[in-house]
């Protein structure tokens, strides 16, 4: 019997980009949250402690997205905000973040306590512009970072190198202005070659050996600028 939790969270990948977060808490799981928000170029992120900045947050604190006040959390530090994240040790405070986050409408995720959270953030993997995202619905942190270190295993940077390939292909293949089929059959099939396993074991020649059979004869001349910055 496949049984299914009570909560079905739907899977997104959001864009933050210029837009201003709060981040409640500076430890360990805060500062963690905070190094995986910058990556995704918030436009500020306004972070509050009671406690002095540790070193890792001071270096942090130089980038001009961050600001770091030494002080308890005021309801008007959510005025503006677009995302919220509360990783105080104190509930009380954890819960009034929430509680002001559902009545603005406000993205709001709490540490240890996904039913007071609109959102929970997965574990991820990156390689290059392939994220892997993997949630277990908070059901078992412990279990999500295994399934993590065994995609970590499978997943590794020849997938990275791949997807910079079909990025610069990509344009030059719709510039031919050919009908979406054929494009549509070109990618598949660059999908489907050996190419990949050939990026993996490091053989560059044949790589370009593919690409030269695959591609069409006007894209030949490119191959050279597609892959010889690949090692």
């Amino acid at each position: 019997m496949l049984y299914q939790s009570s909560m079905t969270y739907y899977p997104i990948f959001l864009k933050v980009e210029n837009q201003k977060c709060l981040l409640v808490g500076a430890g360990c799981v805060g500062l963690r949250k905070l190094k995986s928000l910058l990556q995704s170029g918030p436009a500020e992120i306004t972070v509050l402690d009671t406690c002095d900045p540790c070193s890792e947050l001071k270096s942090i604190s130089e980038d001009p997205r961050v600001r770091f006040e030494k002080r308890n959390f005021e309801p008007e530090d959510l005025d503006d905000k677009f995302m919220a994240f509360a990783c105080t040790c104190n509930k009380a405070v954890n819960k009034q973040i929430a509680d002001i986050c559902r009545e603005k409408n406000i993205l709001c995720n709490i540490a240890d306590y996904p039913d007071g959270s609109n959102f929970i953030v997965p574990s991820v993997i990156k390689q290059g512009d392939l994220t892997l995202a993997v949630s277990t619905g908070g059901n078992s942190p412990a279990f999500t970072k295994k399934i993590r270190r065994d995609l970590q295993d499978v997943f590794g940077e020849h997938y990275a190198i791949f997807l910079t390939l079909m990025g610069r292909i990509r344009p030059l293949v719709l510039d031919l202005g050919e009908e979406t089929s054929q494009n549509t059959a070109l990618f598949r099939h660059l999908v489907a070659s050996p190419i990949l396993d050939e990026l993996e074991a490091g053989n560059m020649s044949r790589v370009k050996e593919l690409l030269a059979e695959i591609l069409p004869e006007e894209l030949v001349p490119h191959i050279p600028e597609l892959t010889d910055d690949f090692v």
